[in-house]
């Protein structure tokens, strides 16, 4: 099996709904992705897939849709007020957790053709959260992203 990643860097605030910690409040993060896509074979090329195509995918909708935007559950009671200042959001249906952002990631991944394997969302240089493909699924059965990234995002 071979696999290649591509790293992405990206700037993020969120908060958690329901939490006692210190993330219940709006903060933000210098966040990381790490992309692994993987293939029995290579192409013509002799490539899993070339980095730039994974860049021009990838990293264009994260700089698009979660780059210096607040990741917030669409339950969210002040994304009214971020609303009225003119604040870029993207609403999710869960807690913005580096969880759930790196399944959002490998969804898209997924949704757009890439054999994604695995999402590696580092929150921190010490927390790190993955979401990896399940050897008993198919991949198109565990593809949403491509319909839920079109519902939750929110323009400025």
């Amino acid at each position: 099996m071979y696999s290649v990643t591509r790293l992405i860097h990206f700037c993020y605030g969120h908060r958690l709904l329901n939490y006692a910690g210190k993330c219940r409040y709006l903060h933000g993060h210098n966040g990381r992705v790490e992309i692994e896509l993987s293939s029995e074979g290579l192409d013509r090329r002799g490539m899993v897939r070339d980095f730039e195509e994974i860049k021009q995918t990838i990293q264009t909708w994260i700089d698009r849709e979660l780059d210096h935007k607040m990741l917030l559950n669409r339950k969210d009671p002040v994304i009214p007020l971020l609303r009225k200042n003119h604040e870029p959001v993207f609403l999710m249906e869960e807690n913005p957790t580096a969880e759930a952002i790196a399944r959002l990631i490998f969804d898209y991944a997924a949704s757009q053709g890439l054999p994604v394997t695995g999402v590696r969302m580092w929150e921190t240089d010490r927390s790190v959260a993955s979401y990896r493909a399940s050897p008993t699924r198919p991949r198109a059965a565990r593809t949403r992203a491509g319909r839920a990234t079109r519902s939750t995002t929110t323009a400025a």
